[in-house]
């Protein structure tokens, strides 16, 4: 009897026991669950809810007008081509997708230029919204691949600050937000893989890009790229084909030159430093291992010569990027607005020094100046356009054989019927090698390119 009565109590504590156990699991669990929580909505959680609203899908429309032969497919191109001009011309709509960012609360946007440039019409929608807006475009530069719409907005939207210019930690965590594929407000993570990338821009010059491996997909283009804090630190516009990881931005720097010349002055102004570059010899290219600018001339009065900078120098590097060749200067000196400091790394004789200069807009006249200069051609407008009206001996010009006479009807495949139209288009392309241009030599027209 009484080793049944204590086997009862030993029963007994053990159920107790394990209510107790029970007990307190349940308490801990009562106490953890919102600290697990809590823990969960990370720096990036916080991010993504704050610049998601800002982030938008953009929708172009194209209108496209051909051409059809009846006889198409008879696999005989002249009869195709030769029954081509009978029939009647057919439009075609294309759509393409991309992405961009609120960086306004009245309604602007910036996006990349390929998304845009060819629209007949443009379509933003913003996020939780059904309903499409129309966009108008308020102007592009296709040297950065930057444009700038606009929605009505009959409120307030959300939209992005900027981070400051070259705030850039190598390392540090960025998001990509976009819409791939028309997939709203899709995230991703990564680091910076470097701050300044270096990559050639295609026209003879580079470009500079901040590279990432956070994933950035077809549709992505014109997305933000943010910082761990919200801020816009760049805009995707690329992705290394062939290879996994590697993206590039266009840096804020950039992006913010280009949209207040776009926002408050409709065209994109050129920064002038009084520099006339050239290339270094073969000899001291091999004798230092790198290459370099070489300091050719110096403006009068210019920014250049009251910075102290002297004919023969060797630019090195502009705001620590590296400087092979006077193209490349040339092009990294349209990424900078008028009023901006730069500080040039110069090789003087034996001696490596830095030099700040205070850019200032390009004088009126200068691009003509320049087209004189380094291809020995001048030029006029009459009633039918752009003609040449000297051709300096022994020049790039006189060398391919151009005669005062020619017409020049476009300029870097931009069409120039008037003075105004050809200087905007030089000084968008100064420095820019070969120069390529369409001309007309009585009824006959020609495709050329001046090194």
């Amino acid at each position: 009897m009484i080793s049944r009565k204590a086997e009862a109590r030993g029963a007994w504590r053990v159920v107790r026991g394990t209510c107790k156990i029970l007990l307190l699991t349940i308490l801990v669990m009562t106490i953890t669950l919102p600290s697990l929580a809590y823990e969960r909505r990370s720096a990036v959680v916080d991010t993504v809810a704050k610049a998601g609203p800002a982030v938008v899908n953009i929708r172009t429309e194209q209108i496209v007008q051909r051409r059809s032969s009846p006889f198409f497919g008879f696999g005989d191109s002249f009869f195709d081509d030769f029954f081509r001009q009978f029939s009647q011309t057919r439009s075609y709509r294309t759509q393409s997708l991309g992405s961009g960012a609120i960086i306004d609360s009245r309604g602007y946007l910036v996006t990349n230029a390929h998304v845009v440039e060819k629209a007949s019409k443009i379509y933003v929608a913003l996020p939780g919204e059904r309903k499409e807006r129309e966009a108008s475009l308020v102007g592009l530069d296709q040297a950065t691949d930057l444009a700038v719409i606009k929605v009505v907005a009959e409120q307030s939207l959300p939209y992005l600050t900027f981070a400051d210019d070259d705030d850039l930690l190598l390392g540090e965590t960025v998001i990509a937000i976009g819409n791939p594929l028309g997939l709203e407000n899709s995230v991703t993570t990564g680091v910076v893989s470097a701050p300044k990338r270096r990559l050639p821009d295609g026209e003879g010059g580079v470009a500079v890009f901040i590279q990432t491996d956070a994933l950035i997909n077809p549709g992505n283009s014109g997305g933000p790229l943010l910082d761990i804090n919200g801020r816009l630190i760049g805009i995707n516009t690329a992705i290394a084909q062939q290879a996994q990881g590697i993206g590039f931005a266009i840096p804020v720097k950039v992006v913010r030159r280009v949209v207040n010349d776009l926002v408050v002055h409709g065209r994109l102004r050129s920064a002038y430093a009084g520099i006339l570059p050239g290339e270094i010899s073969k000899t001291m290219v091999k004798s230092r291992g790198a290459g370099g600018a070489l300091v050719t001339e110096v403006d009068h009065g210019s920014p250049a010569e009251k910075a102290g900078i002297h004919v023969a120098d060797v630019i090195l590097e502009v705001d620590g990027v590296q400087t092979d060749s006077a193209s490349e200067y040339l092009a990294l000196l349209r990424t900078y607005p008028p009023g901006a400091k730069i500080i040039l790394m110069l090789l003087r004789g034996e001696e490596v020094l830095s030099q700040t200069i205070n850019l200032v807009e390009l004088p009126t006249g200068y691009a003509i100046r320049y087209l004189e200069r380094i291809f020995g051609l001048s030029v006029e407008e009459d009633r039918q356009g752009i003609v040449i009206t000297k051709v300096l001996s022994r020049s790039p010009a006189a060398q391919i054989e151009l005669k005062p006479g020619d017409r020049i009807t476009e300029l870097e495949g931009v069409p120039v019927d008037n003075l105004e139209t050809f200087v905007a288009r030089m000084e968008e392309t100064l420095g820019r090698l070969p120069l390529r241009f369409t001309l007309f030599r009585g009824q006959r027209g020609y495709l050329v390119e001046m090194p």
